[in-house]
């Protein structure tokens, strides 16, 4: 056999036999180590204990300690549901069943499910988790595998595609149940300690509306019932802050049958989104970008350079038709459209950074099943910008866009995360230039002391990148903002500029966007802030009350001192508690209530939406506050804070 070579996290390398398991390597590493070995991850998949090691790769070991055994435990877990569905439902047809970051799916056919079955399934569920099942992996001789799923379409597709070749399979086996499956998993279904199935939805098979419509199962799991309670008392959270419940309890946004992934913005909506478009706009003039406008309609032929063609129509992403022998389409990205520019003009080294920024409007035709409010669109708005860079001009660049990055979020209250982005499969161009790109990243994070998290292979295909991720109110994650740098794309399209040296050079393209997508951005905004904007984000900052019809024209002259604010006067004849309490319901920031005594004393009571409130403050006192608390971007309203 040959010698491999396996480097470990710590960066130190190990000779290895070919063919050897991750669960030899752990042995080779230590004694109790490869006792504790549940999988690995190697190259950056999570792959099973027992997966032979064919080349050199980079290897870390899991163990019930490593934040990935929970990964592992979820796949054991869709298994149990798709045993206890099989005990209740024999003639169901298994298809898919992965671990999500969330849980887990289970993707089945011929058995008529709904919401009301998952009780019986649970329950079954359980009393397979109570039997602690051994879990092994057994292998099957393809030819087998085919003739044991004589009558399941889905699992001979995969082993007609996936498993081509191959001599055998692996079968994960627990208890009467065995299903096709290349791992991992635990060792025992006892090992899950919290169980739940949470719902189900209609999928397709292979995610294509043209194929075969299955019966998708979701449900989560935990080491612990106390964390699985934890996990259900977050979900409850978030289904009460769903921005799709939100945007229709506040009138935020719509999006009709007529328009399917694309958003009718509200003026209430549109009152957000213009706040956040004016603070991109300072961000972007701070870092020195010019705004320009594309056009969303173009000749495909401008995408086919840059690779982007190819990747969005072989994913079945790309709005695309033929007219008059020339095939159009809707823009999925800005990219192309901002190198044209560029490109309209020689350019001097002396003239870079050269950089660009759009509200770009783009569309991809995700399919209707994965659509999910602002959060999944077909038509949305990037915040994006490209800066055309000299090499020497990579860092500072970078540098630049990732304080920018750090300062905005912390305006929305939001952690921030940072991914690094390696080279993938599909990628174009030389190691040599992927290397030099991330290491530009790498250097930039590190000179920010920035933590970030590796994720190998899962670049574009263009160039490696930071993906800059939120953790919000609820502890979620969201991927919103975006840091790239891009050798290819410019050399793709022949982009020059002239040195010092008077020859020709390309520039490197450093792609970028701050909030990334405003209908992404929105809708986490929407379940961060529970509907309970900032004041300078809110549609309405303040509202006037009026006690009674007598102090009207008194409200509409405060709401006139008011006019740079958005400002509404309360005119509708109800006793002033209901309209406290439609004030609050409406979560507006603060109402300003005036009746008889402050009328004659020239003032006003204040009260927030966190019940708090004031008598007989001065109209200028108030007006000074609100002039700092929008310039500041305070995260709640503040004047009575204290008070």
């Amino acid at each position: 056999m040959s010698e491999i070579t396996v480097t470990l996290p710590d960066g130190s390398e190990l000779d290895a036999e070919a063919g050897e398991t991750v669960e030899d390597v752990a042995y080779r590493i230590g004694e109790g180590l490869g006792r504790d070995t549940v999988a690995g991850v190697v190259d950056g998949e999570l792959v099973s204990k027992d997966d032979p090691l064919t080349e050199d790769c980079r290897i870390e070991i899991v163990t019930d300690s490593s934040e990935e055994y929970l990964d592992v435990l979820r796949h054991t877990a869709a298994h149990v549901f798709a045993q206890a569905l099989q005990r209740l439902h024999p003639d169901a047809r298994l298809t898919i069943g992965p671990y999500t970051d969330e849980g887990f799916y289970y993707d089945v056919h011929g058995v008529d499910l709904d919401e009301a079955d998952l009780d019986e399934i649970q329950a079954e569920a359980e009393a397979i988790i109570e039997e602690d099942l051994d879990v092994e992996r057994v292998t099957m001789d393809r030819e087998d595998a085919l003739e044991f799923y004589d009558d399941n379409p889905f699992k001979r597709e995969i082993l007609e595609e996936e498993a081509a070749g191959e001599d055998t399979v692996s079968f994960y086996r627990q208890g009467e149940f065995q299903d096709l499956c290349k791992g991992p998993h635990v060792e025992s279904t006892g090992e899950i300690g919290g169980f739940e199935l949470l719902e189900i939805s209609a999928s397709y098979w292979r995610g294509d509306e043209d194929e075969e419509t299955l019966t998708r199962v979701y449900g989560t799991a935990f080491e612990t019932q106390a964390e699985l309670d934890d996990h259900l008392a977050m979900l409850a959270e978030a289904e009460e802050r769903d921005h799709r419940k939100l945007a229709r309890e506040l009138d935020l946004f719509s999006i009709p049958e007529h328009s399917p992934g694309c958003v009718h913005y509200h003026p209430n909506g549109m009152a957000i989104r213009r706040e956040l478009e004016e603070y991109v706009r300072e961000k972007n003039d701070d870092l020195g970008f010019e705004e320009v406008r594309t056009p969303e309609l173009n000749k495909t032929d401008l995408w086919k350079p840059t690779g982007h063609y190819e990747t969005f129509t072989e994913n079945g992403e790309m709005f695309a038709w033929s007219q008059d022998d020339t095939e159009y389409g809707l823009k999925p990205m800005n990219c192309a459209n901002h190198a044209h520019i560029y490109d309209s003009n020689t350019h001097s080294y002396r003239d870079l950074p050269l950089r660009f920024s759009e509200f770009g409007n783009v569309y991809r035709n995700e399919q209707s099943g994965e659509l999910s409010g602002l959060l999944r669109v077909r038509g949305m708005t990037q915040d994006d910008g490209h800066a055309f860079v000299r090499p020497d001009q990579i860092q500072g660049e970078i540098l630049s866009i990732l304080q920018s990055i750090e300062d905005i979020y912390g305006h929305f209250g939001l952690d921030v995360l940072y991914k690094l982005e390696t080279r993938g499969e599909d990628a174009m161009g030389s190691e040599e230039i992927w290397k030099q790109a991330t290491d530009a990243l790498i250097d930039a994070m590190r000179e920010e002391d920035l933590d970030y998290d590796v994720e190998e292979g899962e670049a574009a295909f263009y160039g490696p990148k930071i993906g800059i991720n939120a953790r919000d109110a609820l502890g979620r994650e969201w991927t919103i903002g975006t840091v790239q740098v891009d050798f290819n794309i410019p050399r793709n399209l022949d982009l020059t500029y002239v040195g010092e040296d008077n020859e020709e050079h390309h520039p490197v393209m450093i792609h970028r966007a701050l909030l990334g997508s405003f209908e992404r951005f929105m809708g986490v905004m929407i379940e961060h802030f529970n509907g309970k904007f900032p004041t300078w984000l809110a549609p309405e900052q303040v509202r006037i009350l009026p006690i009674s019809d007598d102090n009207l024209d008194y409200a509409r002259e405060i709401a006139a001192e008011l006019d740079d604010y958005r400002v509404e006067v309360e005119d509708r004849s109800w006793t002033i508690g209901k309209k406290i309490q439609q004030a609050h319901e409406d979560r507006v920031p603060y109402m300003a209530i005036v009746g008889g005594d402050e009328e004659a004393a020239n003032v006003i009571s204040v009260r927030d939406r966190m019940e708090r409130e004031a008598n007989d403050v001065s109209r200028p006192e108030f007006r000074q506050h609100l002039e700092r608390e929008v310039a500041q971007k305070h995260l709640e309203p503040t004047f009575l804070a204290g008070r």
